[in-house]
């Protein structure tokens, strides 16, 4: 048995830590979302209904803390907070959009109500009117420029209130929503975290820290720091299904598969119990994922079933989108189902990033199949999408769907027998795919360019070039099953273990 093999099995075997704590609590049980102490100026009989709403809003419950903000706001009609809550659950900074166009006059009337309620608290009217300049001129400002904005407010909030824990924490926060995806240093996030871990010592039951030091440690140079608050963050908040999805983040950073496992059926169920559609999808599209790189095609395959019986899936929603559509495209392009994923048609009313996913797959599908000259209908189609995303101003999906039109381009030149032309465009795209990060709503590319492109060397029969590659995917992406099959083939063929 080679080495490599022996690695992949001694990541299956690892004993997963306990999966009751990854399970989602008893429908009966109490409420568990972490203690959250956010001290308000309102009347004291909605602070523990606040400091709830809070806590949902550190686990992204987004419309479950709404209605409690609007419960607090109905006790206590002068609690300007109460709408600074309300405006806070439509900015969800970490997701794609971070604001969704319907809802930005909703959050403004908002956070006008709240300036006009007005507070004696001169911490409160800052947490106002850091929120305001996220809302303010939304039409005419770029919303780069309003995040940076909001996170120099929160800075300067963060700085006058040393001693107060919300400000920190959402200071944190800000700055991750922040982060540059070509900043191969991790600036912010080491900013952050930094931040975060001293009061992850001293609050260990707050949902907000581990969650957010997740979301910091969520790359392949800090992943094995986000261990401690992976295995803490389900069990301080297990009523949150975001909470029992969020340690999966780490668990598919390190191959951790039967662990990222657990954590997604439990977030499933958590979901889908609670009716949140968009969470269960993305804990489905993890879920795949992992069944996937640990050999569990069987389970994948229900997966997907499941997903073809979930009725009128709001597709126009990128969370929704993503997931619909990136999970049967993963359970074609893993196995090297090349007729399958040629097939594989966008979801109706998806967003273009969306639409891209569906139309490599077909491309790849189809210059893999022996279908070449068929490719360059859907390379238009990227370029097209692209150049509309670069229009828009959405330039990191841009550089996303540019890579993929080069992984399309790639095989097509390998189908119609250019090979030197097939590695110059798929190196291309691994430099450039490398380059870049992720964002949270994805576990990662469908296969890594830098993985295609070991495949696209020894479909060419240059082993030890493929290998070099292989290995370097398992250094960013430890456990991927493709390139740990990719790399046994390549040792094998070139006589190296």
């Amino acid at each position: 048995m080679s080495h490599l093999w022996r690695v992949f099995l001694i990541v299956l075997l690892i004993p997963s830590f306990s999966l009751a704590a990854q399970e989602a609590h008893d429908h009966n049980a109490p409420e568990k979302l972490g203690k959250v102490s956010f001290p308000i100026t309102c009347m004291p009989a909605v602070q523990q209904q606040f400091d709830r709403g809070v806590a949902l809003l550190h686990s992204f419950a987004y419309t479950a803390a709404e209605n409690v903000f609007q419960g607090v706001a109905e006790q206590d009609p002068r609690c300007a907070m109460a709408h600074w809550g309300i405006a806070m659950t439509h900015f969800h900074q970490l997701w794609d959009p971070p604001i969704l166009p319907a809802t930005i006059p909703i959050a403004q009337k908002e956070i006008q109500r709240a300036q006009e309620i007005g507070t004696g608290s001169e911490r409160e009217r800052q947490f106002i009117n850091a929120l305001a300049l996220i809302y303010q001129d939304a039409a005419t400002v770029p919303y780069r420029t309003r995040a940076l904005n909001y996170e120099h407010a929160m800075s300067s909030l963060a700085a006058k209130n040393l001693k107060d824990i919300e400000a920190q924490v959402f200071y944190a926060l800000a700055l991750l929503a922040n982060e540059f995806p070509t900043d191969q240093t991790h600036a912010k996030q080491k900013q952050a975290a930094d931040l975060l871990e001293p009061l992850y010592r001293a609050y260990p039951q707050h949902p907000g820290i581990p969650h957010y030091l997740i979301h910091a440690y969520d790359n392949a140079e800090l992943a094995p720091r986000g261990l401690p608050a992976a295995r803490a963050y389900s069990k301080i908040a297990p009523s949150a299904p975001h909470a029992l999805h969020m340690p999966s983040h780490i668990f598919t950073r390190l191959g951790l598969w039967q662990e990222s496992i657990a954590s997604n059926l439990a977030a499933r169920n958590a979901a889908h119990r609670q009716s949140d559609t968009g969470e269960e999808l993305h804990a489905m599209d993890y879920l795949v994922y992992a069944y996937l790189q640990s050999g569990q095609d069987t389970a994948a395959f229900e997966v997907v079933r499941q997903l073809k019986n979930m009725p009128q899936l709001i597709t126009g929603s990128f969370k929704i989108g993503y997931a619909a559509t990136a999970i049967p495209v993963r359970y074609a392009v893993e196995r090297n189902q090349w007729a399958e994923a040629a097939s594989i048609l966008p979801p109706a009313a998806a967003p273009p990033h969306v639409v891209a996913i569906a139309v490599w797959a077909r491309g790849v599908g189809l210059a893999r199949s022996g279908r070449a000259s068929e490719t360059h209908t859907e390379i238009d189609k990227l370029g097209q999408i692209e150049q509309q995303l670069r229009t828009s101003g959405n330039d990191y999906w841009a550089t996303q769907v540019a890579i993929l039109k080069r992984e399309v381009m790639a095989w097509s030149a390998q189908a119609e027998r250019q090979p030197g032309e097939a590695v110059a465009l798929m190196r291309k795209a691994a430099d450039e795919e490398d380059a870049i990060e992720k964002l949270p709503v994805t576990p990662g590319p469908i296969v890594p360019a830098r993985e295609q492109l070991g495949d696209l060397l020894l479909e060419q029969n240059h082993a030890g070039l493929a290998l070099k590659e292989f290995k370097e995917v398992l250094v960013n992406a430890p456990g991927r099953r493709g390139a740990l099959q990719g790399a046994t083939r390549a040792a094998e063929l070139s006589r190296q273990k």
